[in-house]
C-alpha cells in the first residue's frame, strides 16, 4: 500500500512537470507570427486522466495520473493588419500566436503548486515510514 503512495505521487509529479513545460512552451512563443493561420504557434495544453490499476483486488488498488497526450487549442488566432511586415500574406495580414499570457501564468502557478503538493506527499510518506520502522527498535 505504502509504495502504491509514491507512484500515485510521482505520476502527479511527472504530470504537473509536463504541464509546466507547456506553458514555458507557451509564453516563449506568445509573441510569434505566422504567414497564414496554418503557419502560427498555437497553445498546447495537456490531457490526463485518473488511471485506476488492479480495481478487483481491493487491498492493492492505486490510481494515478496518466497523460493521455497534448492538444492544439482550436481557438482562432489573431489576425492583425500589418501590411509593410515581412510574414504579412498577400492581403497585408499577420498572424499571432492564440497564446493567452494570462491564463499560462494562472496554469503555471497551479502546476507548480500540484507539484509541490505530491513533493509534500512523498516527504510525508517516507518520514511516517521512518517513524514506523523507529518504532520497531
Amino acid at each position: 500500500m505504502t509504495l502504491s503512495v509514491f507512484d500515485i505521487a510521482g505520476s502527479g509529479m511527472n504530470a504537473q512537470s509536463l504541464r509546466l513545460n507547456l506553458v514555458a512552451s507557451n509564453i516563449s512563443n506568445a509573441n510569434s507570427v505566422g504567414r497564414s493561420v496554418d503557419d502560427v504557434y498555437k497553445s498546447r495544453q495537456p490531457v490526463f486522466a485518473a488511471e485506476l490499476n488492479n480495481v478487483m483486488n481491493k487491498q492493492n488498488a492505486t490510481a494515478k495520473v496518466k497523460v493521455l497526450g497534448v492538444v492544439e487549442s482550436k481557438d482562432a488566432p489573431v489576425m492583425e493588419y500589418a501590411p509593410n511586415h515581412p510574414m504579412a500574406d498577400s492581403n497585408g495580414y499577420i498572424y499571432k500566436s492564440n497564446v493567452n499570457t494570462v491564463e499560462e501564468m494562472a496554469n503555471m502557478m497551479s502546476a507548480s503548486r500540484s507539484y509541490q503538493n505530491n513533493v509534500d506527499v512523498l516527504n510525508t510518506a517516507k518520514q511516517m515510514m521512518l517513524q514506523t520502522l523507529k518504532m520497531g527498535q
